[in-house]
């Protein structure tokens, strides 16, 4: 496998822009089809009992970021560094606007998910480059120097912040909160519409990130494959086990596994994408197609468990 994932790393991924805006206007109505099923006051709840909201921050950007540096540190002898440094790249990022859709799908607290991936996206400026400069740097200098090329120092771009901020959470939510405020009658219509709308809308992102790439995926995949389950498998147990022990209620414990095992990788092929950060000439494949397949798989891994999730009982036990 390493042999493979060797010449992965040799090559560049197509990065589609105008895919990018689409993937972008289909997370925009799945955050307003969410926002019809949320209760604005139990925002409020969020930050007068604040113990769910802390045990999520934690998981976003302090043990998950360490998991997986101990995970590639593992591994290094079948990872290769570039493979290793997308996994750390994708821990570094912020929680995704997915999960917000699958929190409520679960029957977990949509609003507990949307003010985690606000917080999380608005501090990414800091926490993305921080996250992966310091476990990126030490993965580098002591295990893998080859890969100190793509050890860059990350800026997050402030139109994307707000685009993701405002255009993709922001406006949508408001607009559903009115929705229901104003035309109750039509929201609950809506609610189980938009539930299949926005599966679709996956089906079409999961299309978009796969279709540019087509050959490389078919060629590659079964390598990647594994190595993205297992890590997301781990994200997925942090948000759990994390919540459990901390003793928060099923609702929240959803939906801090959930905002845990699905990260912006969008935000990280943005990064990647960026040739003031990693310049084109700079191969870095085996790092691209691991975030790109993480976009892919959080979707598929976020909806087989929010759909168990929400079979396994309405989350209003402790």
């Amino acid at each position: 496998m390493y042999e493979h994932l060797l010449q992965l790393d040799t090559l560049n991924m197509n990065f589609n822009q105008f895919g990018a805006k689409l993937i972008g206007l289909f997370l925009a109505l799945v955050m307003y089809g969410v926002a019809l099923g949320m209760k604005p006051h139990f925002f409020k709840t969020i930050f007068y009992k604040p113990r769910s909201l802390f045990i999520g921050l934690l998981c976003q950007w302090l043990i998950l970021p360490v998991a997986t540096f101990l995970l590639v540190l593992l591994t290094r002898n079948i990872l290769t560094p570039m493979v290793a440094m997308g996994l750390l790249m994708v821990a570094s990022c912020p929680g995704g606007a997915v999960s917000n859709f699958m929190a409520s799908h679960a029957k977990g607290n949509p609003e507990l998910s949307v003010t985690m991936t606000t917080i999380t996206t608005l501090a990414a400026p800091i926490f993305t480059p921080l996250n992966f400069a310091i476990w990126g740097g030490l993965y580098v200098k002591y295990f893998a120097s080859s890969a100190s090329s793509v050890l860059r120092t990350l800026a997050i771009p402030t139109e994307q912040l707000f685009i993701t901020v405002v255009g993709i959470i922001g406006i949508p939510v408001l607009l559903g909160l009115l929705t229901t405020r104003y035309a109750p009658a039509l929201s609950t219509k809506l609610k189980v519409l938009m539930r299949y709308l926005s599966i679709a809308c996956f089906v079409a992102i999961v299309s978009i990130l796969v279709a540019d790439n087509l050959q490389l995926f078919t060629k590659y995949i079964k390598y990647v494959f594994i190595i993205v389950l297992f890590h997301n498998l781990i994200a997925l147990l942090i948000g759990y086990v994390a919540s459990t022990a901390g003793k928060i209620s099923v609702k929240d414990r959803r939906s801090v596994t959930l905002e845990t095992g699905i990260q912006n990788s969008a935000l990280g092929l943005l990064l990647l994408s960026n040739p003031n950060v990693f310049p084109p000439e700079l191969a870095n494949g085996g790092m691209a197609f691991v975030v790109a397949w993480w976009g892919v798989w959080h979707i598929i891994s976020g909806l087989i468990l929010s759909t168990c999730f929400r079979r396994s009982g309405n989350g209003k036990q402790k």
